[in-house]
């Protein structure tokens, strides 16, 4: 036969259960508590990466902005060098690409070489002190186109059909061109001290062609 519990013992027991209800409330709400800052610390870990993200690709972008200004000034840096040396840094190439490792800004570098650029200043003419030397470009000219219009006109000479017929104009085209033919040593020449082939040049060189020319035709027609 069960003993029956004491009226002492079963308020112990309620007071019991309320205890073990207590703490496992004050657990529950512990837990939840240690949920909720743990979210909250993630959300700012996740706010902060985005933040960073954010951040890093203005840097980028800004990067990238800074790369295409400064191709383009070397770029035109670049042309306007050629500009002035004129023929001569067609063995230059192309501009040239950036240095691996590089460090530092380039904006103070291309504005130094913009200012050497500007101190050094275009291409002149060439000066009084060359004129014999475009005489000169003009005469040769002249007496090689004449030289080739004479061997042509002897080959047409000795020749039938065709060539016969052919030869003799094309001699005298070559002819006529003597004048001009001088221009292409005097813009070497133009080149080599960084200068500019002017009218007043061309037309020195090209008179002066003109003169061999008539003189040789006169000559050789007067004969």
């Amino acid at each position: 036969m069960n003993e029956p519990v004491s009226s002492e013992t079963y308020p112990a027991q309620i007071r019991r259960l309320a205890e073990l209800t207590a703490r496992v409330a004050a657990q529950r709400a512990e837990a939840h508590t240690w949920y909720a800052q743990q979210v909250a610390a993630a959300e700012r870990a996740v706010a902060e990466a985005a933040e960073q993200v954010r951040l890093a690709e203005a840097e980028l972008a800004d990067a990238q902005r800074m790369v295409d200004r400064v191709d383009g000034e070397v770029t035109h840096l670049w042309a306007q060098l050629r500009a002035r040396l004129g023929g001569g840094t067609r063995r230059l190439g192309d501009p040239p690409g950036p240095v691996r490792d590089a460090a530092g800004d380039p904006v103070p570098l291309l504005r130094g070489v913009r200012e050497l650029l500007d101190r050094t200043g275009t291409p002149g003419e060439l000066p009084g002190s060359v004129n014999p030397l475009l005489i000169a470009c003009g005469v040769g000219g002249a007496l090689v186109a004449f030289l080739l219009g004479t061997g042509a006109r002897a080959l047409g000479a000795g020749s039938g059909g065709d060539l016969a017929v052919g030869l003799p104009v094309l001699a005298l085209v070559v002819t006529l061109l003597g004048p001009l033919v001088g221009l292409a040593p005097a813009r070497l020449l133009a080149d080599r001290r960084h200068a500019v082939l002017t009218p007043r040049p061309m037309i020195l060189v090209a008179a002066s062609g003109l003169a061999t020319t008539l003189l040789l035709l006169t000559v050789t027609y007067t004969r």
